[in-house]
């Protein structure tokens, strides 16, 4: 299994950018995709998940309203757009692939099983 995330990039505080995850290797119909981030000296954080066949979203209530994770079926991407961004969205962001997630642990990142290399995304002030 493979997950190639990319999109990142330097923004200012307000713009926008689109994250993709390129998950290869297996049918991921089943799984759970994750976006989590991680700043400098923080731990990891659960951003958003999307449960691949039924489409239900779940967001952090920080990102809520601001962010949107989707995926296209064609591609087997996963997507992450992110919306009026502000400096503490500063992270590198990480896509996760997890099987038998239950709704409690969702924002678990130990529940998920395999994680692309993470993408830089830098908000200026």
């Amino acid at each position: 299994v493979q997950l190639q995330a990319s999109g990142g990039g330097l923004v200012q505080a307000g713009g926008s950018l689109r994250l993709s995850c390129a998950a290869s290797g297996r049918t991921f119909s089943s799984y759970t995709m994750g976006w989590f981030r991680q700043a400098p000296g923080k731990e990891r954080e659960f951003v958003a998940a999307i449960r691949w066949s039924a489409g239900f979203t779940y967001y952090r209530h920080s990102v809520k309203g601001r962010f949107a994770i989707s995926r296209d079926n064609a591609k087997n991407t996963v997507y992450l757009q992110m919306n009026s961004l502000k400096p503490e969205d500063t992270a590198v962001y990480y896509c996760a692939a997890g099987l038998g997630i239950i709704l409690s642990q969702i924002r678990v990142a130990e529940n998920y099983n395999y994680w692309g290399q993470g993408t830089q995304v830098t908000v200026s002030s």
